[in-house]
């Protein structure tokens, strides 16, 4: 049932979003899109050398993808680039090949594990993992565009 997904904490999360809105100065911006859906994620994000100082995010979303951009605003702070990578695949193992949620500071994201069941909910509940991987990537590519 649908209801399984959208329990009370996933709506709890979905109402409370932090670090809403978008950074004047971001070293890199990326947008995800559910083609699906409609829902858009799009995410500012400043590093220090492999550590994320700051960040910020227009959610646009149905309520998992919601609730997962709360959960990542609660946690990105600090979060390396490899971290942040191993939580995006974790969550997409989660979800498409019944792995286990994350463990550690993102063990919250085990909220999300009911929206297995429901491939069409997937890309949603992925879309701010892929921006944050995305803007880290950019990153990371205009550093070595820098050093060469």
């Amino acid at each position: 049932m649908l209801n399984d997904i959208y329990n009370r904490r996933i709506l709890e999360l979905a109402a409370d979003i932090p670090r809403l809105g978008r950074l004047a100065k971001p070293q890199a911006s990326a947008t995800a899109h559910s083609k699906l859906c409609g829902s858009t994620v799009t995410v500012d994000v400043v590093m220090d050398h492999d550590t994320i100082t700051d960040f910020a995010h227009d959610v646009k979303a149905c309520a998992l993808g919601q609730a997962s951009s709360s959960i990542m605003a609660r946690h990105v702070i600090g979060a390396t680039a490899e971290e942040l990578r191993q939580v995006r695949e974790d969550m997409r193992r989660m979800l498409k090949d019944n792995g286990p949620p994350p463990r550690g500071r993102w063990s919250d994201l085990e909220v999300l594990e009911p929206v297995r069941d429901y491939k069409a909910r997937h890309a949603s509940t992925l879309l701010t993992f892929d921006a944050v991987v995305d803007a880290i990537g950019k990153i990371e590519a205009e550093r070595l565009a820098e050093a060469s």
